[in-house]
């Protein structure tokens, strides 16, 4: 290792231990990915959940294969990620789906999700069966240099050369680079293509993994010799372990992620006096993790790096001349299937997007970038990189001579219809629209159409705004073609916001303001009426009201009366319109008739009343009830939860006392008048049998009898 580069030096250094520290004070998933096992061509999806009840954004998520390599540059058609938001429950969902999976993909896995301060992190295994030896893709890893080849102890770290460009058998004789002076006297925007060059894809997440193993070793009572921080093994090779005890009787077991290992044709154990080997035999990708040792109390720990071999460019790129409009495509062979490449244009990194021209495709070793209708812009030199090599060639895009096969034509329509601006040309090349000079814009509604020679400029639903002078000029030639486009508007009455049967209901009293949204070109004149009657502008109770874009009736104070159908007639040169809409004044209910009263007893009686004459135009939702006395001025209410009925039985009267009770009918204006109130009534209680019947005296034509008399019962 490069004596200037010090742990203080290492990128992002800080930021790790602070996300290490929030780490443990924060848990931001809620469901973690699971390991899991999958066939060789079959699909496997890990999911990952966050809860944000208390996140006032989306949080970071990134997916991560061994220790660095960031999984969001390799979506394809292996990989794709995934995020979706559950409103009800409020939890962010994010799916890695690997599909079509290969053996090589197989492997250790992480997801780390951030959001400000807060850090959270899981690690997974993918296993792969049923191999099918296909080639695995590029590793990240493969920028270590192993040491001691071909010995016993083969596979462990030489620290020195991490940073060290790896040797390339038809290089031998070039002198080593230290890609980490590189990186110091390069402009950062140049880091991701260096780190690419030679082999580390996330140069910053090495570095800070090599910061974590320049750990500072302790004193063991346990251990007489730890682990070495890292390991490093090709795969298929075989990779040795080796620790040594103080005490020779101290039992110790070996471990791989938290699980412990057992010995198998794999994992072999030995013991050499106070030595304690593991062989890993065989290794792949999935070898690749975490590993410790314990001896009583006591663990030390390294990592496994596992390589993969580098790319290499077998098939050059070619210089190619291609004629604007053409479809181009630069082709290349590298030594694997689906290896990682990267195309640049003048130096400059391709990425390809949904609304860009290039589009790189892979088919097994062969990659191809594609350039749908080539322009003189795409001129350039053009190169594809691996971790292994490079290959460069120039493309040279010249123009044709250019023939109007069908010219733009004028166009009358119809508001609402659709307006189509068709030309065709010689050339399969882009172009621009214009409209009265101005670019014209894609938006729903327009689109701009290009197939080949053919160019289209569609309008759905056309308005009038879109009626004016249109160009279309063809790309890097100085040939237009015009056209004009006149849009006709009969009128339109909108009554999007009335009801269904086109009612408006108003109190009365209220003021009614009815706004009419209406189009036409030209604007219609607006003509309002009500059996027959038009209803003029300007002054009066009932009157209408002309706008651009709207006629209002409008209604001062309304009165019952007022209710009934008017009609809103619109004409232009265009043609006519009409439509019909009922106002329905409400207003509270008229008081009842004064009740009677048909049955009293000792405090009680019993009341029924007829609904009222007029409802207000809104139907009654009961009444409410109030008594008094006959010599008193204070009415009491003795309901309030409505009466739906009819009929009501007051309670708790003073016996003999004579009362008046009157009705409020209610509906969903309000509260009626009064009723009048009801004929005054005494409460009585009930007559019992007469007692002491007593003859009194008798004559020759009558007798006098005598009884006493309690109570009467009155019916009314």
């Amino acid at each position: 290792m490069p004596p200037e580069w010090s742990l203080g030096e290492s990128p992002g250094g800080e930021e790790q231990d602070k996300q290490n520290a929030n780490s443990q004070l924060s848990t931001l998933l809620i469901e973690k990915p699971q390991s899991g096992t999958v066939k060789v061509g079959e699909n496997i999806t890990f999911i990952a959940k966050v809860k944000a009840e208390d996140l006032l954004r989306k949080p970071t998520i990134k997916w991560f294969k061994g220790k660095w390599m960031d999984l969001a540059s390799k979506a394809g058609k292996h990989l794709q990620l995934k995020e979706s938001f559950e409103r009800h429950s409020r939890v962010y969902t994010f799916e890695m789906q690997i599909i079509k999976a290969k053996e090589n993909f197989a492997g250790n896995y992480r997801c780390e999700v951030t959001y400000k301060d807060k850090f959270d992190s899981s690690s997974f295994d993918l296993e792969v069966r049923e191999s099918t030896g296909t080639t695995p893709n590029i590793d990240i890893r493969s920028a270590f240099k192993r040491s001691g080849e071909g010995q016993e102890d083969a596979g462990e770290l030489d620290f020195s050369g991490l940073l060290k460009r790896r040797e390339v058998k038809q290089q031998e004789e070039e002198p080593e680079i230290d890609v980490w002076e590189l990186l110091k006297n390069a402009n950062p925007s140049e880091y991701e293509k260096i780190a690419f060059q030679y082999g580390i894809t996330d140069l910053r997440g090495m570095l800070k993994r090599l910061k974590r193993m320049r750990r500072v070793e302790k004193k063991s009572a346990a251990f007489a010799k730890i682990l070495d921080p890292a390991y490093q093994v090709d795969k298929g090779g075989r990779v040795r372990f080796v620790v040594e005890l103080a005490d020779p009787k101290l039992e110790v077991k070996w471990y791989k992620n938290g699980q412990e290992i057992r010995p198998s044709t794999k994992y072999i154990f030995e013991h050499k006096g106070c030595e304690r080997i593991m062989f890993i035999n065989n290794c792949a990708l999935t070898d690749d993790s975490e590993y410790y040792v314990t001896a009583g109390d006591e663990k030390c720990s390294t990592e496994l790096f596992v390589r993969e071999p580098p790319i290499m460019v077998t098939k050059q790129l070619e210089d190619t001349n291609a004629y604007c409009g053409e479809r181009v495509e630069l082709e290349c062979e590298v030594s694997e299937d689906d290896a990682n490449v990267k195309w640049f244009k003048n130096g400059e990194e391709i990425i390809p997007g949904p609304k860009s021209r290039y589009r790189i495709k892979r088919e097994g070793k062969k990659h191809i970038l594609i350039i749908e209708g080539a322009t003189k812009a795409d001129t350039a030199e053009y190169s594809v990189m691996t971790t292994g090599g490079q290959s460069s060639a120039k493309l040279s895009v010249d123009l044709k001579p250019l023939k109007i096969l069908t010219p733009l034509t004028d166009q009358t329509v119809n508001i609402g219809k659709e307006i189509c601006l068709k030309c065709e040309i010689s050339e399969h090349i882009p172009g621009k629209w214009t409209k009265n000079g101005l670019p014209v814009q894609e938006s729903d509604r327009l689109k701009i159409v290009h197939k080949g020679r053919i160019h289209k400029l569609v309008i759905a639903n056309a308005l009038t705004e879109d009626e004016g002078d249109y160009v279309f000029a063809p790309d890097a030639y100085s040939i237009t073609l015009p056209a004009k486009v006149h849009v006709v508007d009969p009128p339109k009455i909108i009554l999007d916001g009335l009801d269904a049967d086109n009612t408006v209901t108003v109190i009365a009293g209220n003021k009614l303001r009815l706004e009419i949204p209406i189009s036409g070109e030209p604007p219609p004149k607006a003509i309002w009426s009500r059996a027959d009657k038009a209803i003029a502008e300007g002054g009066g109770r009932i009157r209408a009201e002309s706008y651009p874009d709207s006629s209002t009736l409008v209604i001062d104070v309304a009165e019952r009366d007022d209710s009934g159908v008017y009609h809103i007639n619109l004409k232009n040169e265009a043609g006519e319109a009409h439509a019909s809409i009922k106002i329905k004044v409400v207003d509270i209910p008229d008081p009842p008739v004064a009740p009677k009263v048909t049955e009293v007893g000792d405090d009680w009686c019993i009341m029924n009343w007829e609904p009222p004459v007029y409802d207000g135009g809104s139907p009654i939702l009961g009444y409410f009830i109030e008594r008094k006395k006959k010599q008193s001025s204070r009415w009491m209410r003795l309901n309030f939860e409505l009466c739906k009925e009819t009929t009501f039985e007051p309670k708790k009267m003073i016996e003999g006392v004579a009362y008046e009770v009157r009705i409020f009918a209610v509906n969903a204006v309000g509260v009626s008048k009064p009723s009048m109130p009801s004929k005054p009534f005494v409460p009585l209680a009930v007559t019992s049998p007469p007692t002491l019947l007593t003859v009194d005296s008798v004559t020759d034509t009558t007798v006098t009898m005598k009884w006493r008399w309690l109570c009467a019962r009155v019916l009314l």
